[in-house]
């Protein structure tokens, strides 16, 4: 089989099977693709963090630092590369936990390769550059600089945990978020939910009140200004 990779697209597999790993590398630099393997979490943190990928595909199950763990992590650290979680973890609660967690695609083991290939190829259209990059509420928030910019050009900074905050929301922008769900997700070492509040109040301060909106009894979303 031919595949048209994207020229000089770069991945990281992140797989812990001493056979299966291997073969993934294989089977992705046939397809034309830079590929590393990262044979458990902590590696694979490293060189999220160290280099700059086009996407990764991730395991779940990985020694040192589990799959999920650190895609919240690299998430948290800014890191917005496209990811693939490839597992035998497969229910339903553990598909929507994956993409919730940050996932872009969700495939379970056994796998079809024409398939995962076919996945992996739409990661990479979205390159180059629209991964850093968000629209909210009319204005560009870059991902990488923590800054956004209003179509008059004034570009206002935040915080890291600002950041997080409104790159959660304007990556799901259809979806309410419960305060606990905010705080689990971008606060997961506090033990009040009201520090979700406190967030959203400092953007709505930063950005305008129309950034964040409040759907009464459940929580907050993306404004739709």
């Amino acid at each position: 089989m031919t595949d048209a990779a994207v020229p000089a697209a770069s991945l990281l597999v992140v797989e812990d099977d001493r056979e299966l790993g291997p073969l993934l590398v294989r089977l992705f630099r046939g397809a034309g693709y830079g590929t590393d393997l990262a044979p458990d979490g902590q590696a694979g943190l490293h060189l999220a963090l160290t280099r700059r990928y086009d996407a990764m595909i991730l395991d779940r199950g990985l020694p040192a630092i589990e799959g999920l763990d650190l895609l919240g992590r690299l998430r948290r650290s800014g890191v917005t590369v496209p990811v693939l979680v490839l597992t035998a973890l497969g229910t339903l609660p553990d598909r929507v936990a994956g993409l919730d967690g940050g996932a872009e695609d969700y495939l379970v083991k056994p796998f079809e390769i024409d398939e995962l290939l076919a996945r992996v190829r739409v990661l990479l259209r979205r390159r180059p550059g629209s991964a850093d990059r968000l629209t909210v509420a009319g204005a560009e928030f870059d991902l990488i600089s923590r800054t956004v910019t209003g179509p008059a050009g004034t570009a206002v900074a935040l915080s890291g945990r600002e950041s997080d905050l409104l790159r959660l929301l304007a990556r799901n922008p259809a979806r309410v978020f419960t305060r606990e769900e905010i705080v689990a997700q971008v606060f997961p070492d506090a033990s009040s939910v009201t520090l979700a509040d406190t967030y959203v109040h400092y953007l709505r301060r930063k950005l305008g009140a129309e950034v964040v909106s409040t759907v009464r009894g459940v929580g907050y979303r993306l404004g739709q200004g």
